[in-house]
């Protein structure tokens, strides 16, 4: 798919895909929606030391890098499995400006998250592990998973854009996947996403929304 960069309104880049008329993040501020959606929400709400944690979309890869840098004050560890079909080109992502943002010491391992290879785990960081697999997530029956997981990041594209990415069989997948208490977090708070997250088994919280958006869910097995 090709990709066009923009200029989120905090300042961070984001991808526009004309082919889906879709942005990989809020218009609104990438890093904010990021920061809000899956760190305050999700991450922050898992007590464990060390995380398990499952990433639908790796895009950018700017939830991976903020994990990354908010574990490296915190102590955990986490091992982070992403899971993206259409992987964001070496040459794009030198282009993004979030280590410029957050903390241009940490750019060489932000290219790290793009450079290591994919299938196989890398240690980024001695608290940070990544995999990234490159597959079509809307079907996960043969995605078998070294642990279950204590944290996911549901970040595909918007239900109206990509629907196969948002279906009841997905969300029974991902709460077989999770371990008991693990946090699920998605920027989409449509009636019919929390309707099949709660027929799953989570129980599920509309939380405020970033700018821009009025709600997010939050989903607890």
């Amino acid at each position: 798919m090709q990709h066009i960069i923009e200029i989120t309104e905090d300042g961070s880049h984001t991808l526009y895909v004309p082919e889906l008329d879709e942005h990989y993040h809020s218009t609104h501020g990438a890093i904010q929606e990021s920061l809000h959606v899956y760190l305050e929400a999700g991450l922050h709400h898992c007590g464990k030391s060390e995380i398990n944690l499952l990433e639908i979309g790796f895009g950018t890869g700017l939830n991976a890098f903020l994990t990354l840098l908010d574990i490296e004050k915190s102590g955990k560890r986490v091992k982070y499995t992403s899971l993206e079909r259409y992987p964001v080109s070496f040459v794009d992502a030198q282009m993004f400006n979030y280590a410029k943002l957050l903390d241009p010491a940490q750019e060489e391992k932000f290219m790290r998250l793009h450079s290591c290879p994919w299938g196989d785990w890398v240690g980024i960081t001695p608290n940070f592990h990544l995999k990234k697999d490159q597959m079509d997530a809307s079907n996960l029956d043969d995605f078998q998973p070294e642990a279950p997981f204590d944290v996911i990041y549901y970040d595909a594209f918007a239900p109206e854009k990509q629907p196969a990415l948002w279906t009841q069989e997905i969300f029974n997948q991902l709460y077989t996947l999770s371990n008991q208490g693990a946090v699920l977090t998605t920027y989409c708070a449509k009636g019919a996403v929390r309707r099949m997250l709660q027929s799953a088994g989570f129980q599920v919280e509309r939380l405020p929304g970033p700018p821009g958006k009025r709600e997010i869910l939050r989903a607890v097995k």
